[in-house]
């Protein structure tokens, strides 16, 4: 899958799309963080009361991403991944190829949705998305973000500005999961992460991440 330069990013994330109440899903292949970092930020900074909600699936390159809570102290001990420090909630997390995100950038204050309810709404999702391949998944009470037999497998991050979100969820299908063992993921020391080749499903990235997103519209236009 060829990596998508900072200009290609732009020209796929920037442009404004027919006014509709269902989100529109934009399937953007592998791109770096950086320039999809910066493209979600202008993105909700310049959307207006009726632009349509987006819905970015994707992979990234090998990249650790912190949260605006982010402690040292959970950082990588000795790896040459890049960090990259952000506007998100939560700590730190690993992105690689093979783990499917969903970038939500939602309008929350149009739909009538909170910030725990779009927390909620992307667990969900996720829980759904591997209940329809026989999976069973759960939350925990003061750990966002999805768990099978306790280990995780979803991680999940917002940012609110203007009453609308970025960032979003970033599920595991079959991807090296090695880099989470040099961090302290989502700030828990010695948190088990899994993912879905691991559990016996065959669907890859794309797949699983195009049913991740599909749910996540049911959901908001429910």
């Amino acid at each position: 899958m060829k990596l998508a330069d900072a200009a290609q990013v732009e020209r796929r994330h920037f442009g404004l799309s027919t006014l509709s109440s269902r989100p529109v899903i934009k399937r953007l292949g592998l791109a770096d963080y950086a320039p999809t970092y910066a493209a979600m930020r202008r993105f909700t900074d310049a959307r207006g009361p009726t632009t349509p909600d987006e819905l970015w699936v994707l992979e990234h390159p090998p990249v650790y991403t912190v949260g605006i809570a982010g402690r040292a102290e959970h950082f990588p001990r000795a790896s040459a991944i890049p960090i990259e420090r952000v506007d998100r909630g939560g700590q730190i997390t690993y992105h690689g190829a093979g783990q499917a995100i969903v970038y939500a950038l939602v309008d929350l204050a149009r739909r009538g949705l909170t910030v725990r309810a779009m927390v909620a709404l992307l667990e969900q999702a996720v829980i759904d998305t591997l209940a329809a391949h026989d999976v069973r998944a759960a939350r925990r009470s003061g750990a966002p973000g999805v768990y099978v037999d306790g280990a995780k497998i979803a991680a999940l991050g917002l940012r609110v500005r203007r009453g609308c979100c970025y960032h979003g969820v970033a599920l595991n299908v079959n991807m090296d999961l090695a880099p989470f063992s040099a961090i302290d993921p989502c700030g828990y020391p010695g948190l088990e992460v899994t993912q879905t080749s691991a559990l016996g499903i065959a669907a890859g990235t794309e797949e699983i991440g195009h049913a991740l997103a599909e749910r996540v519209v049911e959901l908001i236009e429910k």
